[in-house]
């Protein structure tokens, strides 16, 4: 027999997703957060402590008469998430419990590959290896790619080096491979969540990575956009303002080098323009383009979506910090109104990941408490010792 959710189901699922996005966390804290009764959080307490999706860690350190609150926590059984920055150069796997503690990362350079089933074997092998250590069910998979990504699933426009993953063979060979959720997602999408999640305060913002392509994202109201359709953050094929070049031909690692060799700048890799010394009008006229296409880019971005801030990340980001100055200047001689622009220091590859593990742990909140409420449609117990999800 089936029947909807109670009350008792909502305050069980409430008392879950605080306790996921929270712990460890103190039963006076928690009943100052969901802003239910006593009674009521200690009796979800103990049914989600039957389910093992609740321990106690200890007891706080507030000195004063009566008993001390006891620390509740999230254990290691309860499973955990892998965050995968997969880049053209480096890939970065990154295990987190469902707290979003660290369990193991690895670093290292993206093998190339002619087929879409060898390299998600060479992923799904690095995955596995690098979650030995992990305790529970694998929940959930999020892969960042230099890449405009649609529902999850269909890759458009990947980075040149990448170009097989175009499509959605990808996402379904390293699902059932890794016999596990994955989702795929873009690297700027999955480095503004890093941001939105380190920094509460951000709003609205956009957010230019410019790595192997440029790619972009922007929230409002502290929500990641998606967009429609692939169009959305495709906006390396707008016009820099200098000659014929795009965007991407002057914002993203390939098209920059390419820029520079035709100027004359005989360089090994991009750092180089950075890293070595240059001097000259070669160097000179690449900092001018470099300088035009990212005015162009930020304005882009105020008229259509009027940010408070911008960021940029990536490989580029040196060059983006010796422009800026100059940047803000012309700004401010072509927009009423300039958001704060600044870079944003990441660890290569990692902090790509965590931002990947911050989607994988909102995901899974919402699924386990969805859990609960399903219980009661599907018939069973909400006072059974089994868990239920």
């Amino acid at each position: 027999m089936t029947s909807n959710p109670t009350s008792r189901d909502y305050n069980k699922a409430s008392v879950l997703h605080t306790v996921l996005s929270q712990a460890p966390l103190t039963r006076n804290k928690l009943i100052e957060l969901t802003g239910l009764s006593k009674a009521t959080v200690s009796r979800a307490v103990e049914e989600l402590r039957a389910d093992g999706f609740i321990v106690d860690r200890g007891v706080d350190e507030v000195t004063g008469r009566g008993r001390r609150s006891t620390y509740l926590d999230v254990p290691d059984t309860t499973g955990h998430v892998v965050g995968i920055s997969f880049g053209a150069q480096t890939t970065c796997v990154l295990v987190t419990d469902l707290m979003g503690r660290e369990v193991q990362h690895v670093i290292l350079p993206t093998v190339d590959h002619d087929e879409v089933g060898d390299a998600a074997e060479w992923l799904v092998d690095l995955i596995v290896k690098t979650s030995a250590s992990a305790q529970g069910p694998l929940r959930q998979i999020v892969v960042a790619m230099p890449a405009r990504v649609r529902n999850g699933t269909e890759v458009f426009r990947p980075a040149e080096p990448m170009k097989i993953f175009a499509g959605s063979d990808f996402q379904r060979t390293v699902e059932d491979l890794a016999d596990a959720p994955v989702l795929l997602d873009s690297d700027a999408n999955a480095s503004l969540l890093k941001i939105l999640t380190d920094d509460a305060t951000v709003r609205n913002a956009a957010l230019f990575s410019v790595s192997s392509i440029v790619n972009f994202a922007a929230c409002t109201d502290h929500e990641v956009a998606r967009g429609r359709t692939p169009a959305f953050g495709n906006i390396g094929v707008l016009p820099s303002g200098v000659d014929d070049e795009t965007l991407d031909g002057l914002m993203s690692t390939r098209g920059l080098l390419q820029f520079c060799r035709g100027r004359g700048l005989d360089l090994e890799r991009i750092e180089d323009l950075w890293l070595e010394p240059h001097h000259g009008a070669s160097r000179a006229e690449v900092l001018e383009a470099f300088t035009t296409a990212i005015v162009t880019a930020v304005s882009a971005a105020v008229v259509t979506l009027d940010p408070d801030s911008v960021y940029f990340v990536g490989r580029l980001r040196p060059l983006v910090d010796e422009v800026l100055p100059e940047v803000r200047t012309r700004l401010d001689h072509s927009l009423p109104t300039v958001p704060t622009i600044k870079t944003s220091t990441q660890e290569i590859g990692l902090s790509t990941a965590r931002g990947a593990v911050y989607a994988c742990l909102v995901i899974v909140q919402n699924r386990l408490r969805d859990a609960v409420l399903e219980a009661r449609r599907q018939g069973r117990r909400t006072d059974q010792s089994a868990p239920v999800f």
